[in-house]
């Protein structure tokens, strides 16, 4: 655990030095992806913080599509769920400092979750802050939904060899950086 804590540290610090806006480039990866799927699919996002990969960039070429979009909601004991939510749409700030949707109506799973990360490594592992929101929300509810398919969105140079891994700890399905989406 102490070491998931220097990492974490150190993945903040070089996030922050290294950060640089993307285009919408990045994201034809992912539409390529999204296209292969069944219709009338819901993409979770997360709203940026702390210099992680801009996804609202992603409205715009989601606009002529016929995807809802959802955001996470922090819940009690750590965990989320995930709301409808459109660019634009108010946002209120959470006891963590993130931004949450004001209109927190019925929740949704996604067919596709952007998750969200500090550090990840060639077995699609990722560090999170810590919290455990995003592992605790895939296991508990994978057992509902057969497949909700997980990409880590990320810079490459957040790329770790090999991070620390913990039984709670939930594999991604993919990493999209700006070299392209790896399986």
């Amino acid at each position: 655990m102490q070491e998931k804590i220097v990492i974490r540290k150190k993945a903040l610090i070089n996030r922050k030095n290294k950060y640089f806006e993307v285009s919408e480039q990045f994201f034809k990866p992912l539409l390529v992806l999204i296209n292969k799927k069944k219709k009338n699919i819901s993409l979770s996002l997360y709203y940026p913080a702390n210099y992680e990969v801009n996804v609202l960039k992603l409205f715009k070429l989601l606009k002529k599509k016929n995807i809802k979009t959802l955001l996470p909601v922090t819940k009690s004991k750590n965990e989320m769920k995930f709301v409808e939510w459109q660019y634009l749409d108010p946002l209120q700030v959470n006891k963590f400092g993130m931004l949450d949707p004001c209109h927190k109506v019925e929740s949704s799973m996604p067919d596709i979750m952007l998750v969200p990360l500090l550090a990840f490594d060639p077995q699609n592992n990722r560090l999170g802050y810590g919290k455990g929101f995003y592992d605790k929300y895939l296991s508990r509810f994978s057992l509902k939904k057969k497949h909700i398919t997980t990409i880590g969105v990320a810079f490459s140079f957040q790329k770790y060899n090999e991070l620390p891994v913990s039984k709670l700890d939930i594999k991604l399905n993919y990493i999209l950086t700006e070299k392209g989406l790896q399986k």
